[in-house]
């Protein structure tokens, strides 16, 4: 938890506490449905919670936004990320049900009002959002594939609305069709080795006419 708090400084009293109740609703669901890793769950925090907030650092969405995190798993990062900006509305689908199943549990236990969660395919999805969120659930050609159709065209950020995609790597290979892509490095937002080669990707989406 310290170092949720070493990186966003301004946490509210709810959202200290519901950072700080991640680790234990996620242990004792995840006794019950394996959606963390058994050597990830004791380093909840530092791999897959501040990971998620990789997202904030890059973009800092507005309230009223409209976020749709796609193959969430066990709920990142769209759960982190509800909890840093309650005024924001989160989307997360996956299409693993005992996973969904998870992320109800975890965001009752936390009690945030700005989930609604989708057991099913992203293709199935009829709405739009400014931003889609996800942690490298398939090559990026597959990704643009599988969320095309889903951007709002109304502009409310300084980054054009489109994806935000946690990676890791050497990304020139599976970006070479994305010229327009920035690629954000997270390592120069938080310190600690496991940050060396994880980035966050921005590709703004492009309208015809």
């Amino acid at each position: 938890m310290d170092i949720i708090q070493k990186y966003f400084k301004d946490l509210s009293a709810t959202q200290t506490q519901q950072f700080a109740k991640l680790q234990e609703l996620y242990q004792d669901w995840n006794l019950k449905i394996n959606v963390v890793s058994r050597k990830d769950i004791d380093e909840l925090y530092l791999r897959h919670v501040l990971h998620s907030l990789g997202i904030a650092k890059v973009m800092p969405f507005k309230p009223g936004s409209k976020i749709l995190d796609v193959g969430t798993g066990g709920g990142f990062p769209g759960i982190p990320l509800a909890i840093l900006f309650p005024e924001t509305q989160f989307h997360l689908v996956d299409s693993i049900g005992k996973k969904i199943k998870v992320v109800n549990e975890v965001a009752e236990g936390l009690r945030l009002e700005n989930i609604k969660t989708t057991h099913g395919r992203v293709e199935e999805v009829k709405d739009t959002y400014d931003f889609i969120v996800s942690r490298a659930v398939a090559e990026m050609e597959t990704f643009v594939r599988w969320t095309k159709g889903r951007i709002n065209k109304k502009q409310n950020h300084d980054l054009k609305n489109g994806i935000l995609y946690l990676k890791g790597g050497d990304l020139s290979e599976e970006l070479k069709l994305y010229t327009s892509a920035t690629i954000y490095d997270l390592a120069d937002y938080f310190e600690e080795d496991f940050y060396k080669t994880k980035k966050v990707v921005h590709l703004g989406m492009k309208y015809k006419g």
